[in-house]
Order: C-alpha cells, then sequence, then structure tokens
C-alpha cells in the first residue's frame, strides 16, 4: 500500500461549481495535460482519506484482474467509493455538486514519475484554476456521510465512534461482492 500511497494524492476543497458538466470537462483536461488520473467527489460523501485510499486499491485490482464494471480507473473509483456498483446510482450519491460546497480529489500520477512537490504544486495549479480553497478538514466523515451511505442508528451502535469509518470501509469492499 505504501508504494500505492506514493503515487495518490488526496486532498480536499472548498469553492463553487456553477455547471458540473464544465467543470468535468475542465477536470478532464487538465488532468490529460499532466498526465494524472483525477477524480472529484462530492466531500460530503467521503469518510476520510482512507475512504478514498481504500476505493483506489480496490478499483485498480478490478482493472488488473479485468473485473472492472467501467472503462477508466477514475470511473471505477468513483464507483468504489460510493458503495454502489452503477454509475447511475454513484454519481448521484458522491458526484460533484453544483453550488457552493466541498470537494474531494484523487490524483494518480498515471507516469509514476511525481514527487511530493510537483503533486503539490498541481493541486496548487488545479484549485487555482477552478478557484476553490484547499481545504483537508472537508474529508472528515460526518453524520451526513454515514447516513448517505444508509447507516443508520442499528449499525452505529453496533460499533464505537471510532470505527464509524470502518463501517463505510465495508461498503467499499462490497461492491466487489455485489458486482
Amino acid at each position: 500500500m505504501n508504494e500505492i500511497r506514493n503515487m495518490i494524492e488526496i486532498t480536499g476543497a472548498t469553492g463553487a461549481i456553477t455547471d458540473v458538466d464544465q467543470f468535468l470537462e475542465e477536470l478532464a483536461e487538465f488532468a490529460q495535460q499532466n498526465h494524472l488520473i483525477i477524480q472529484a467527489f462530492d466531500a460530503g460523501a467521503i469518510y476520510g482519506k482512507t475512504h478514498l485510499l481504500s476505493a483506489v486499491n480496490h478499483a485498480r485490482r478490478a482493472m488488473e484482474r479485468k473485473a472492472n464494471t467501467t472503462n477508466t480507473l477514475a470511473m471505477e473509483i468513483l464507483l468504489y467509493a460510493s458503495g454502489e456498483r452503477q454509475l447511475k446510482l454513484a454519481i448521484p450519491k458522491v458526484g460533484v455538486k453544483s453550488g457552493q460546497g466541498t470537494i474531494a480529489f484523487v490524483l494518480i500520477d498515471a507516469e509514476k514519475r511525481k514527487t511530493k512537490e510537483t503533486f503539490d504544486a498541481l493541486i496548487d495549479e488545479l484549485l487555482q484554476q477552478f478557484s476553490l480553497k484547499r481545504d483537508d478538514a472537508v474529508l472528515d466523515g460526518t453524520m451526513h456521510t454515514l447516513k448517505v451511505f444508509g447507516i443508520g442508528t442499528v449499525e452505529l451502535q453496533t460499533v464505537t465512534k471510532a470505527k464509524y469509518g470502518d463501517l463505510i470501509l465495508e461498503k467499499v469492499a462490497m461492491v466487489d461482492i455485489i458486482k
């Protein structure tokens, strides 16, 4: 996992997205120009960096085993992060939303050559391009996040508060079973 982590950066941001389609198109262009794989999420549906790292690891494994549902690693990450099998369910659940809000980004070095400094510079450039402000605190999961994943009081009573994130990780892992 350390090897994979070295090629991945996860960051949170706050700001406004006026047109989701245009945002995603420009994000894809930025990714292509900088030899990155980028996926963006509604940060309110993310329960920490571990949630996204787990989604990346599951998505990579699915692609390697040719068990993927989608055609790209970025979209496969979206599926796993959502805990859903279908994009039509995943996108409304964890996809970026229009308006003022919070965004989580996963950036992966497609060339496997970038340094931490390079990633930091690219993140700064990305956030500047979209007039977003870096705020990794938006990645912290909340009760709202748990509700997005259908985790209710009964499930929450089975674990301590420190283990709430594990309930989300179970949802991510379940995608392999429901495929």
